[in-house]
């Protein structure tokens, strides 16, 4: 390009007062595409959940890389360099923000124990008639069951109370009944007072004790995000005493490791067992796109005393999240 013909380019496109009708719609649309994804990354960068919207958002982050490739797009056609900047950062951030959190590391003592726990939402119990089959399939040592309504509680003592005589459960209908099944002898605790049922228990997972934990803190509907991080606070709460005993935290968490509020209870010293296993960031809600679209919302928490191997999620038909089972070992503790 000669230095004529730059000059007059550069004259024609320098600016949003040059630019034609279309190139300055492509720049409006990538400015306010920005400003959305960088109202939710701003809040992931300070550590916060922030208020409505945000923390329904922050759930979707990776998938937040979509708008954000799009509007660098769009200031491309435009060019808008100043917006081809901004995207970029963006993009660079939310790619940082893609990976794990936290670090991981394994456990130092001889292994004692083997135990395979599962974890499902059956939706108002809608999906009890699957989660039976699926516990038969599986074989899981532990169960735990979200949204057991009485329906679900009377049909798994019904099918299943034989192959897993000891239970813990908080009665309720609707999304407030929960329930641990075990092979283990349990002995009971107080569990984590919440609108839904979160019942705790101490196993003796042969000879060797380990705290039960069901999480199912209420999700951040709007005008209940307050709430919401009541509950997780009180779960982390749970999570960070009685560290003389290795713990089992697991459930439908409503939250994933991009809210605050879920990673202070990775903080207390837990780990992700999907995570140990390298199968993090696997959606798990909705059921009905995951997992080409969704949010990893259940979770088996556990102790730096198991190791994971195994972990999957599982379609359970009749509920909109998807099951989380994992084989654990737990080590001796030096």
């Amino acid at each position: 390009m000669n230095t004529a013909a730059a000059a007059e380019w550069a004259a024609t496109d320098d600016g949003p007062e040059h630019r034609r009708p279309g190139r300055r719609l492509a720049a409006w649309c990538a400015g306010l595409l920005f400003i959305g994804v960088s109202v939710v990354v701003g809040f992931r960068t300070a550590d916060s959940d922030g208020i409505t919207p945000v923390p329904q958002l922050l759930a979707f982050l990776p998938w937040l890389l979509a708008p954000t490739a799009l509007a660098l797009l769009l200031a491309l056609l435009s060019r808008w360099w100043l917006g081809m900047l901004w995207g970029v950062v963006l993009l660079g951030l939310l790619a940082w923000y893609t990976d794990p959190y936290g670090k991981v590391g394994d456990p130092v003592g001889r292994p004692v124990a083997e135990l395979r726990v599962l974890t499902s939402n059956v939706e108002f119990g809608q999906g009890t008639a699957s989660l039976v089959a699926t516990v038969r399939r599986e074989e899981p040592d532990v169960v735990f069951v979200e949204e057991c309504d009485y329906a679900c509680d009377a049909r798994l003592k019904a099918d299943l109370s034989q192959d897993y005589p000891h239970r813990r459960a908080v009665e309720g209908g609707g999304s407030e009944g929960s329930v641990i099944l075990s092979r283990f002898p349990l002995r009971p605790t107080a569990g984590v007072p919440g609108t839904m049922g979160m019942p705790g228990a101490v196993a003796d997972v042969d000879g060797h004790p380990v705290r039960l934990q069901l999480a199912h803190p209420m999700p951040p509907l709007p005008g209940q995000v307050d709430l919401w991080k009541r509950e997780l606070g009180a779960l982390r709460h749970a999570a960070a005493t009685d560290r003389g005993i290795p713990l089992v935290l697991a459930g439908d968490f409503n939250a994933s490791q991009d809210h605050a509020v879920f990673r202070r209870i990775l903080d207390t010293g837990l780990y992700d067992a999907s995570r140990l296993d390298g199968a993090d960031r696997t959606a798990t809600w909705p059921a009905s796109t995951a997992p080409t679209f969704g949010a990893q919302i259940d979770h088996v928490l556990v102790s730096e005393d198991f190791g994971a191997s195994r972990a999957r999620v599982l379609d359970v038909a009749g509920t909109d999240h998807r099951a989380v089972v994992t084989d654990l070992t737990l080590h001796e503790r030096r």
